[in-house]
């Protein structure tokens, strides 16, 4: 299941990487620079509304008890409930999640959703838990934050090391606590207890929806447009595959063990994504080159789909590509797009390029609310009308303060939740 994260850390060569915390704030500051905001509004932004940090004590399948440190950070609800993603990972701290709640702000705000950002996560390993034990965590997890979590309040949804099974747990202890069936307390369920159809393909969709207008922006035809996508994913698969039926020739995709290159065209439905068959690029390829060629391979758009943090300073000058479009959540570090804005390459950031997650969750959450399940038809039309609006929003910004697509998105963000701080004002 793709993440509800709008980017990981990025680093700042040299030395060592900005925290997500970090990265969030400079970004605030970086755009409230080109704004006529009202700085005590940027000063309420630079902090979260609240952090949440339980205990989460578990019976293990051997009959002992091991105790877990859980987060929520919520970070701003003045265009509406907060949003975001829950994780089950090893590192999360309290100020990733801070940081990355501040970047789902700026999602939502710029895709002109009605919902803020938050984070959270559990400090653990979700591979040495067993299928039982992560359903106590999460359900124990459920029952510490059920206060300040709803579906007016705010709504988790997947995350690394979650999935919609975890997610329909979360949704079930919720509403036993409330003493009813509570499905729209989280998005990215199984379509069967309330998620939508087309939830776990949306943020691909999103990057080709994306990927095809920027094309159309810069005056290439699609079918005349060589495309290189690492990751193969439910991100970097789904967008090659529309990107494949769209026209464009996709030369090469990959996966952890390496890439698979072939420069008359690759049949992406003929290679398996890593939920169909993991790791298995490489066994359908007549060519293999490594992760770190297919970056630097002559084509028009590249997609990094994959990890964060794989376009730095180190490899940006070899990019050969016109434009890359940012699929996996902070794959360029902060010199790198100083170096690629330099020599004249467009970056679409992942704050825009792949919100199709999160749009995709909103329309669930709509479902739930009104009890009514949507087609796969209609989540796929109406995701197509909320990129091309954000695009064009994003787009304006671009055409009209000569910056960078970054700068010009987080500047739509800004701007909105700005005109929403000024219009409701402070609580004395």
């Amino acid at each position: 299941m793709a993440s509800e994260s709008s980017a990981q850390t990025v680093a700042s060569e040299p030395g060592e990487p900005e925290s997500a915390l970090e990265t969030a704030r400079r970004q605030l500051h970086h755009a409230a620079e080109k704004l006529s905001i009202d700085p005590n509004i940027v000063e309420r932004l630079n902090h979260p509304k609240a952090v949440h940090e339980v205990t989460i004590p578990i019976e293990r399948d051997d009959g002992t008890v091991e105790v877990f440190t859980g987060y929520r950070a919520q970070h701003d609800s003045v265009r509406g409930p907060y949003k975001g993603g829950l994780r089950y990972h090893p590192e999360v701290t309290r100020d990733e999640c801070v940081g990355l709640g501040m970047w789902m702000t700026w999602k939502c705000a710029v895709m002109d959703l009605p919902f803020g950002g938050a984070k959270g996560g559990v400090a653990v390993n979700p591979k040495e838990l067993s299928p039982a034990e992560k359903e106590r965590l999460t359900r124990r997890f459920a029952g510490e934050i059920r206060d300040v979590i709803g579906p007016t309040i705010d709504i988790p949804a997947p995350d690394m090391g979650t999935d919609p099974q975890t997610m329909a747990w979360l949704m079930d202890a919720y509403s036993m606590q409330e003493g009813e069936t509570i499905p729209g307390v989280v998005t990215g369920k199984p379509p069967v207890v309330g998620g939508s159809e087309g939830r776990e393909e949306a943020p691909g969709r999103s990057v080709a929806i994306i990927t095809r207008e920027a094309c159309e922006y810069y005056g290439r035809q699609l079918d005349e447009t060589r495309v290189a996508v690492q990751g193969y994913g439910s991100v970097g698969a789904n967008a090659a595959r529309l990107l494949d039926e769209w026209g464009a020739t996709v030369v090469a995709v990959s996966d952890v063990n390496g890439a698979m290159y072939d420069p008359d065209g690759i049949d992406t439905a003929a290679v398996p994504s890593h939920d169909e068959e993991p790791e298995a690029v490489t066994k359908y390829a007549d060519t293999v080159i490594d992760n770190d060629e297919l970056l630097t391979l002559d084509v028009d758009v590249l997609v990094p789909a994959a990890l964060g943090n794989v376009i730095t300073e180190a490899n940006a000058d070899a990019i050969a590509a016109d434009l890359v479009v940012e699929g996996a959540n902070g794959p360029t570090t902060a010199t790198a797009g100083k170096i690629l804005a330099e020599r004249g390459v467009a970056v679409i950031p992942d704050i825009l390029a792949n919100a199709g997650g999160v749009t995709v969750s909103y329309f669930e959450w709509l479902q739930d609310i009104n009890r009514r399940a949507w087609s796969l038809e209609r989540v796929n039309d109406e995701l197509e009308t909320e990129m091309r609006t954000a695009w064009r929003a994003v787009r304006r910004e671009f055409e009209n303060r000569d910056v960078t697509w970054r700068d010009a998105a987080y500047i739509v963000a800004l701007s909105r939740l700005g005109e929403a701080h000024r219009a409701r004002g402070l609580w004395p």
